[in-house]
């Protein structure tokens, strides 16, 4: 098997089993060693460290799959894997609250590049690296085989793909197309899921826990979704007994399931409004306006993917925070999220305690909200860690 030889003194994080290898690790990599296919890794002595797929075109140019020199990366390795993390959400019981739940998450679950949504009956799956687009095949039929799905739908994750050197995939890839819109259930309620064109695999099934939380602290509230994508949290709130919701979101097409979401729940038009437009803007706005809101919801989009947009991107984070605490009532609640994995906890929390300066306020966080137990956070790999939330109480 070809070898990658590591420079001296580099092996700490190997030995630590973080999954990435990054290009300045490198001394020398096997001329025969093709991308895509699997390597040795070896340190600056010779000694075997662990194996994986190689990609010189990726800034992680080695993704490691077993620190086992015995274990062969074959068919029974994926499977083998595939088969413990689709057990490891069964023993989590989520099939008593939702038919809609990741099965397979990447790196934490040890297949790099890979993720499987579960939507009622059919699987959304991503294949965001070269060395999974490899074996894309054997994946599909062993979730054919594993799970009996209605079809598997392939969704592009654009820029990982990018990354990688790949091109855009995306379609049925075996089974039934799915509809327009699936339907599934999620504590209680309904929620109409476009698998094709939403966002992500079509849904954000990491926020499922802090939806319930979130909805369970709006009874008479008046609330503000900001990036409300198809009103999911307007749901939650509505039911927890808020006595208005106001969605703001750029995609007109989000705003349009939003509504039937709403509607299908058996809220009422005049319980809700759904305004399209930039939600920084339509704050500023707000605040001219003298808007006040007793609950806030930001779950904005990711704003940084690489190191590089860091510094813009915190600065969108505060001022969209520092907006929202000026719109909200004396000892108001808000739910603040950043997704973008980038972005470290510690670094979120600094960026809300700039925007509480700037406005004014005094804010005490009363809750720290994460991803939900579907998407598990790998120990050694805390890049897994991606959706930082923080529930604060505004005075």
């Amino acid at each position: 098997m070809p070898q990658v030889t590591l420079k001296p003194g580099r092996e700490r994080p190997i030995h630590l089993r973080h999954p990435w290898l990054f290009s300045g690790a490198i001394q020398h990599i096997e001329e025969s060693a093709r991308d895509g296919e699997i390597v040795d890794v070896v340190s600056a002595q010779g000694e075997w460290l662990a194996r994986g797929f190689l990609n010189r075109r990726s800034q992680i140019v080695v993704r490691l799959l077993t620190w086992d020199q015995d274990e062969a990366v074959d068919r029974e390795f994926w499977r083998r894997h595939l088969e413990r993390a689709i057990q490891s959400r069964s023993i989590l019981n989520l099939e008593a609250d939702t038919n809609a739940f990741r099965l397979v998450f990447s790196e934490s679950d040890g297949l790099p590049g890979l993720i499987v949504d579960r939507y009622a009956d059919w699987l959304v799956v991503q294949f965001s690296t070269l060395g999974i687009e490899r074996v894309r095949d054997l994946i599909i039929a062993l979730l054919d085989e594993l799970l009996h799905p209605r079809g598997i739908y392939e969704r592009a994750d654009p820029t990982a793909r990018r990354r990688e050197g790949l091109g855009i995939s995306e379609g049925v890839l075996t089974g039934c197309e799915p509809p327009e819109v699936i339907e599934i259930r999620e504590g209680g309620y309904r929620f109409l899921v476009d698998v094709r064109r939403g966002q992500k695999t079509g849904f954000y099934l990491d926020q499922r826990e802090n939806r319930r939380i979130v909805g369970d602290l709006c009874q008479g509230a008046r609330v503000l979704n900001a990036f409300a994508y198809t009103g999911a949290f307007a749901v939650y709130a509505l039911a927890g007994g808020a006595s208005h919701v106001v969605n703001i979101d750029t995609s007109y097409e989000a705003l349009e399931l939003a509504e039937r979401n709403l509607a299908l729940n058996g809220f009422a038009e005049g319980q809700y409004e759904l305004i399209q437009g930039d939600v920084f803007q339509v704050l500023r706005d707000y605040r001219a306006a003298g808007e006040r809101f007793d609950v806030i919801v930001l779950d904005p989009p990711k704003f940084a993917t690489t190191q590089a947009q860091v510094s813009s991107a915190t600065r969108g984070y505060k001022d969209i925070n520092w907006l929202a605490m000026q719109l909200l009532t004396s000892g108001g609640l808000l739910a603040t999220f950043s997704c973008s994995g980038v972005i470290s906890s510690d670094l979120f929390q600094k960026v809300v305690f700039g925007a509480a300066i700037d406005a004014g306020r005094d804010v005490q966080i009363i809750g720290r909200l994460t991803q939900g137990p579907d998407h598990p956070v790998l120990l050694s790999f805390p890049e897994s860690e991606y959706l930082k939330g923080l529930l604060c109480r505004v005075w």
